[in-house]
């Protein structure tokens, strides 16, 4: 410490004699202040907690850099103007004293941003690899040529993390894909280049306020009058056609991404026609339940658009006569199986419905889609996140190739981060990279004059038998899953968890169910009320009633074919798909659609009901809102009345209480649910088994 121009160490006395031009000075040490700065710096690393008897503190060479503490207490250090001195006594660390001196020019090409970045400290310049390393490395140091170290400023780092990590070094650049043209958006305020600047204004601008979108008229020969924000969804197509993205229509369940879709192919067409250009050929993929879906909406809304539907064993192989349609409709399996021929076929634009098919980007069907030759590439979804943020990956690089980087990149920087540790900067990142290509409205914001929605839970208590069994499975699984936790640890745990959790599940609907060498008996609380529901409700109305179990769809078949009640059934092997739908549209007496939750979640229009009935609700509401606005959807006149079947203290009510804690950050990238079994601690199962 210095008093007066002395130096004097904490090992000195507390008073001090300065002589100045013949004169004494007694001076007293302040030493709590002393002690003060000394608990700083020792508080500072937890290395130093059995040091500082002596009045100094040693630290070794590689935890000094460990996430950069070294550089953050220097910088400390110098804001409180505290001298630093020794640095050319330190044989392996040797710092550079000068202040970082940093200059960035963005040029602009045709796919390309050209990013240059000077980085200098003195007469030291810092060679690209070098800069591009400390930063992908999070260090606010980097090594200079001679063989010091230069400070970063630690925010600099930060914020120009993502575009070292997205782009790719050129000799003196970053190269960096306008598909990343939001990481550019962030330098905004760094760049000189008007020609940048403006593209950067422009795109800014239409993103972000649809009104400036450029507007196109709506075809006349279009069989529908759209909504407000149906017309911006067809001009956000438009708009993504004209600076080459792809794009993800995410609106929820209802609001008409069908009709949407066809309204920009319909333009697409008298586009064509006016320029005298070549035929455009689409193509539409979709599961197999939506197949008459689409046929039928072609139909209704876009009658002038010529189509043909590629599916079932007597298929054509004529593949060369599919340019002469405006759109080819087929399946993921047909697709998956006839890929060869449709890679030669050069579409205009590929649209994949419900694309969380793909989400696995090792399937066949995900390697498949990434083969179609085509110009623009959509995707509609309202669930693209179902499961974790990686179900993402799949369908934004179908969209874009590369947006996301490869496999393992997008893994490390932000599926587990956000999956496994819930962060909360990787999230913002991730939304950054991947708001431009995804529109996503919600029934709240465009929707309000839809009819009321009730949701209510309907609980049901079991009886004696059925609980009796409930108990036994209960306490057997309890045992056995919490002892294999404690031998084998929770990560390998989890398919015997799922399996617990499961046959719990089954019994709560009924014990027959279970999938057992003993026969259990068919008591089912919930079998009993449904009918009742169903004989009280049905009168003037109709209803939905949806199970994950198809054991238990055969008991409610039973149960109505025993009531006299006239009904539709669909699972995954139903034949005649439109048939049972058009059945339960069409005919006043069909009055009860059954369906399962993994077919009938998805796609299907069937506003002639207003009774929703889940009979089993799972992890993931979102799917549950899926059935749900399988009926709550533009053209519903009625009110809807939605029905969660719940057994009283059972796993099911735990479940409830357990997902209002659990939801995941994946909601925030697209409003849905994320993993939830995932996330699940060895609490959270003791409390679901307890």
């Amino acid at each position: 410490f210095r008093y007066n121009g002395q130096l004097v160490d904490t090992t000195e006395a507390s008073d001090i004699l300065i002589e100045k031009d013949g004169k004494f000075a007694n001076i007293s040490r302040n030493q709590l202040a002393e002690q003060a700065f000394f608990d700083q710096i020792k508080n500072s690393h937890p290395v130093f907690a059995s040091q500082g008897g002596q009045g100094f503190l040693h630290i070794s060479f590689n935890d000094a850099l460990k996430e950069n503490w070294f550089f953050r207490l220097y910088e400390n250090l110098q804001a409180e103007d505290v001298e630093i001195i020794g640095f050319d006594d330190l044989q392996k660390f040797k710092y550079n004293p000068h202040k970082a001196k940093i200059s960035l020019k963005v040029g602009t090409g045709i796919d390309w941003f050209d990013v240059n970045i000077e980085v200098s400290f003195g007469d030291q310049l810092v060679m690209m690899k070098d800069l591009r390393r400390a930063v992908i490395n999070k260090q606010n140091f980097v090594q200079l040529g001679d063989g010091t170290l230069g400070l970063l400023p630690e925010e600099w780092v930060k914020k120009h993390y993502m575009l070292f990590r997205i782009g790719s070094e050129d000799k003196k650049d970053i190269k960096i894909s306008k598909l990343h043209f939001s990481v550019i958006d962030e330098l905004y305020d760094q760049i000189d280049d008007e020609k940048v600047r403006f593209e950067l204004d422009e795109k800014r601008e239409k993103l972000r306020n649809f009104s400036s979108i450029k507007s196109i008229p709506v075809p006349a020969n279009i069989k529908a009058v759209l909504r407000p924000y149906q017309e911006h969804g067809f001009f956000w197509f438009n708009f993504l056609d004209e600076f080459g993205w792809g794009g993800c229509l995410a609106d929820d369940m209802g609001l008409g991404k069908t009709l949407q879709t066809l309204t920009w192919l319909q333009h697409l067409k008298i586009k064509a026609k006016k320029s005298k250009g070549v035929q455009m050929t689409h193509m539409i993929v979709c599961p197999n339940s939506l197949l008459f879906n689409w046929e039928n909406e072609i139909n209704k809304f876009c009658p002038d658009l010529t189509y043909f539907v590629h599916h079932g064993n007597t298929r054509s192989r004529q593949f060369s006569d599919f340019v002469k349609y405006d759109i080819i409709i087929t399946s993921y399996g047909t697709l998956r199986s006839d890929i060869l021929a449709f890679s030669e076929i050069p579409f205009y634009c590929v649209i994949l419905d419900e694309s969380q098919a793909i989400k696995n980007p090792a399937s066949k069907i995900a390697k498949a889609v990434l083969l179609l030759n085509c110009k623009t590439r959509l995707i509609l979804s309202g669930t693209p996140v179902q499961n974790n943020t990686f179900d993402l990956y799949s369908q934004m690089n179908f969209l874009n190739p590369g947006l996301l980087g490869n496999i393992e990149f997008f893994k490390s920087e932000f599926a587990n981060p956000i999956d496994k540790l819930n962060d909360a900067e990787k999230m913002d990142q991730l939304k950054r990279l991947i708001y431009p290509f995804i529109l996503r409205r919600t029934k709240e914001q465009v929707a309000k004059d839809l009819p009321e929605k009730t949701e209510m839970i309907l609980y049901c208590e079991m009886g004696s038998e059925q609980r009796r069994i409930y108990e036994s499975f209960r306490y057997e699984y309890r045992e056995q899953i919490m002892k294999r936790i404690e031998e084998e640890g929770l990560a390998k745990s989890g398919i015997f968890v799922l399996q617990g959790l499961m046959k719990l599940r089954q019994i709560c609907d009924s014990p027959s169910i279970l999938n057992e060498s003993e026969n259990y008996p068919a008591e089912s609380v919930k079998l009993d009320e449904l009918v009742r529901e169903l004989l009280e409700n049905v009168g003037e109305h109709k209803a939905l009633v949806f199970s994950q179990f198809l054991g238990m769809l055969a008991l409610i078949r039973e149960k109505l074919e025993e009531a006299g009640i006239n009904y539709s059934y669909l699972d995954g092997k139903t034949k005649d798909r439109r048939g049972v739908v058009e059945k339960f549209q069409d005919d006043p007496n069909c009055k009860v659609f059954l369906l399962s939750l993994t077919v009938g979640g998805v796609g299907l229009n069937l506003t002639s009901a207003d009774y929703v009935y889940i009979v089993d609700p799972w992890w993931n509401p979102a799917v549950e809102q899926q059935a749900i606005d399988r009926t709550h959807r533009i053209g519903q006149m009625n009110n809807i009345f939605a029905y969660k079947m719940i057994c009283k203290d059972s796993i099911e009510e735990k479940i409830l209480k357990l997902q209002e804690k659990k939801k995941g950050l994946a909601k925030e990238v697209i409003s849905d649910d994320s993993a939830f079994v995932k996330k699940l601690t060895k609490e959270d199962i003791e409390y679901l088994f307890d």
